[in-house]
């Protein structure tokens, strides 16, 4: 039996070293948003790789992560730059790079050690910016940082809570459909093998995943409205999450960080 925590609830803490989850939402993404701005600018190699350091040292130490999903960031990152670096780099114009080393020739094609160089750059610039969305996307839920951004940034509840319904329609989707294939499985509508049939067996799961989602709707709906949502300009928090003088100093020596990472080597 899988037990999953109920996003709902309040966030769970998991002490002072794993320091992330303690903080609010806003102010990881808010700590994070600097550095992503100045790595679409960058165009160096160390700059992206300085960050990306950053971002991963963070996650190791200060969320709480499951071993698989350490080991994605461990190996999937240079797994990632490799191809990366491998795609920019082949497909990078010959004539805009360094041309003082060949690496490879294949008739007319040359690979320069300066487009793998190219290649390498956006390679890291883009994991370093998808590696500092995960220090807010991994340790933070998206229930609390609707809350946040209702609660600080003053977001109508109207607007917040309706898109987090609807985020959590994706979710009851999958339930749903995994629901509808075993009912097929049991009465003996799964089908044959082939492409053909997955495409006919695929169309039988239309008709009954939209009628749950309809009825879905419905139940949210009256939900909704039994709660009065809607009815005043603000609602009472079961859950609050609150702005502490903690994310104030964790934003300000991240700032200060991407200052200096940005100023070593910029002289």
């Amino acid at each position: 039996m899988t037990i999953t925590l109920d996003p709902f609830a309040p966030t769970r803490d998991y002490g002072r070293v794993r320091f992330l989850h303690r903080l609010n939402p806003l102010s990881k993404v808010a700590a994070t948003i600097p550095a992503m701005v100045l790595l679409l600018l960058a165009r160096d190699v160390p700059t992206p790789l300085a960050f990306l350091l950053l971002a991963v040292v963070l996650l190791v130490v200060g969320a709480h992560l499951s071993p698989r999903t350490l080991a994605n960031i461990v190996l999937g990152i240079p797994l990632a730059i490799a191809v990366i670096t491998v795609s920019f780099g082949a497909w990078a114009d010959p004539a805009k790079v360094n041309q003082s080393v060949l690496l490879l020739q294949l008739g007319d094609y040359r690979l320069y050690l300066g487009s793998l160089q190219i290649g390498l750059a956006t390679a890291l610039r883009l994991t370093s910016i998808i590696t500092l969305t995960l220090v807010s996307g991994l340790t933070s839920t998206g229930p609390d940082l609707v809350r946040a951004m209702v609660q600080q940034l003053r977001v109508p509840y109207r607007i917040g809570y309706t898109a987090l319904a609807a985020y959590r329609f994706v979710p009851r989707f999958g339930h749903e459909l995994q629901v509808i294939r075993a009912a097929h499985r049991v009465r003996g509508m799964a089908g044959g093998r082939g492409p053909i049939a997955g495409i006919r067996r695929y169309l039988g799961y239309v008709v009954p995943l939209l009628a749950g989602a309809i009825r879905h709707a419905e139940r949210v709906a009256l939900a909704m409205d039994a709660r009065a949502f809607g009815a005043h300009r603000s609602r009472t928090e079961r859950h609050l999450v609150p702005f502490r003088a903690r994310d104030w100093v964790f934003m300000i020596l991240f700032w200060i960080v991407t200052v200096i990472l940005e100023l070593l080597w910029v002289s």
